[in-house]
């Protein structure tokens, strides 16, 4: 009874009108952006501001939404979020990955993404939940949270979002992320199908989720960790055949990372200690950057970008100097409540659970599937953290629970002419990709490739699987 009460209530927002000015084509004027710091001029428009998910609790979650470059009211809209437990999708997603700018190397300005994903599609970035990033709450036990606060908080954030958008709520859309928004974009896409299930009115219109280096089982995404570590050298075979002889990673846990054998754990932390700080995780062929050379540079205004392999290793630093302008706060019509605190890329306010992290995500998977709903799971082959090694694998017998045969052969994807990664697929609905010398970040890394495969997924079409007509 009381889950019947529940789910009327929140249907009953989404015919609740909202008392915000409108500007041009309903949206709402006070959250436009006019312009960004040292933004470089565009044609399209952006909106940031919040959305007040429990109004008594005073919690409230931040956006940033960046229209498509070109005929924005005939592209769907993409939802993305960034993983941690705790980091910022704006900070993230927005501002170093897929949006339409990075920061500049002096940390005071601004320049275009030519691979932004706004090409194809309008895009949404929300710092969630409350405690990361400009996203607050004015009572401190909602920063005690987990996947299922994390999971309504979004649902009620969307359905008064479109509030704000009206126009865009018969739009497309797409569910995106990466990292632990394993867990996040998951969880939120089956609380939507419920809500769909249960509304007489307003449905959302999920067409894809795509999901990049994705947590969805912790006790195979762990142990592919070290199986990534020795296939790449980086530590010995004594190491390496230790750990995966002796460790039985079923009890591996996020709270108790550790709690395997003593021959296990001593094996573990010399992997780790071999490793090292000198080795970046996330992109294991990147170089390193160091803060407090970046950090000196910055307050002197020099231009200090470290270059490597085409990536600026020191953007992290750079975004983090530039969201902490009072000027660019003030543009983004962000930090309203005054925080005591600096923006920062991951929060450290948060006590997230440390058991959902255990939790498996393809039973929810396969229930998004069979709601004949397309599943992308895509991986940068140079991440450690969570390597495509468990995430293939894991697609693999997620196929099998659901009687899929192979629909696309295990095999290569091109990119102008390159190749761009290996793919495959399962029953029409389920495709595995990996994107090659992408790390965890993969438009990071490797955005050209990666604005190739959102567009397969926005489109509906399988990644080009030939490369250019040969020249005359």
């Amino acid at each position: 009874m009381e889950l019947r009460r529940w789910w009327c209530l929140m249907a009953s927002v989404v015919v609740a009108a909202a008392a915000v000015r409108r500007g041009v084509e309903g949206f709402p004027e006070e959250d436009l952006v006019e312009r960004l710091p040292g933004q470089p001029k565009v044609g399209f428009r952006q909106f940031a501001g919040y959305v007040d998910v429990d109004v008594k609790a005073g919690r409230s979650l931040f956006y940033y939404f960046v229209e498509a470059d070109g005929d924005p009211e005939k592209k769907p809209l993409s939802l993305w979020l960034n993983g941690g437990p705790g980091c910022s999708s704006v900070g993230g997603g927005a501002f170093t990955e897929l949006g339409p700018f990075f920061p500049e190397g002096n940390g005071r300005g601004l320049r275009r993404n030519k691979y932004s994903w706004n090409k194809v599609s309008n895009l949404l970035f929300v710092e969630s939940p409350a405690g990361v990033g400009w996203s607050y709450s004015n009572t401190t036990s909602d920063y005690t949270c987990g996947d299922k606060s994390t999971a309504k908080d979004m649902y009620t954030f969307l359905l008064r979002w479109y509030e704000k958008f009206p126009e865009l709520r018969s739009r497309d859309l797409f569910l995106t992320g990466e990292s632990y928004a394993g867990h996040y974009i998951p969880q939120l896409a089956n609380v939507l199908l419920k809500h769909n299930w249960h509304s007489t009115g307003f449905k959302f219109k999920i067409k894809g989720v795509a999901i990049g280096n994705p947590l969805l089982r912790l006790d195979r995404d762990a142990p592919a960790t070290y199986e990534f570590f020795w296939s790449h050298g980086m530590i010995s075979d004594e190491i390496g055949l230790t750990i995966m002889s002796k460790c039985d990673f079923e009890d591996y846990t996020f709270s108790s990372p550790h709690n395997v054998s003593k021959t296990c754990n001593e094996a573990i932390e010399k992997a780790n200690a071999v490793v090292g700080d000198y080795i970046n995780d996330y992109d294991v062929i990147l170089d390193v950057c160091y803060p407090q050379i970046v950090e000196q540079e910055l307050r002197l205004r020099k231009y200090v970008t470290k270059i490597s392999v085409g990536v600026d290793v020191c953007m992290s630093l750079e975004r983090y100097f530039y969201f902490n302008l009072p000027e660019v706060q003030s543009a983004l019509h962000a930090n309203r409540t005054k925080l005591p605190y600096s923006w920062s890329m991951c929060s450290g306010l948060l006590k997230y659970s440390d058991v959902d992290g255990n939790i498996n995500m393809l039973p929810l998977l396969k229930r998004i599937i069979m709601h004949k709903i397309p599943v992308w799971v895509f991986s940068g082959d140079q991440d450690s953290v969570v390597p495509l090694l468990g995430s293939r694998t894991l697609v693999r017998e997620l196929a099998h629970d659901l009687k899929f045969g192979v629909t696309v052969p295990y095999g290569v994807w091109f990119h102008k002419g390159q190749v761009g990664g290996w793919v495959t697929e399962y029953g029409n609905l389920l495709t595995f990709a990996t994107v090659r010398g992408a790390s965890h970040m993969v438009p990071f890394a490797q955005p050209a490739r990666a604005l190739t495969l959102f567009t397969s997924i926005v489109h509906g079409e399988r990644l080009p699987n030939a490369t250019w007509p040969p020249l005359s």
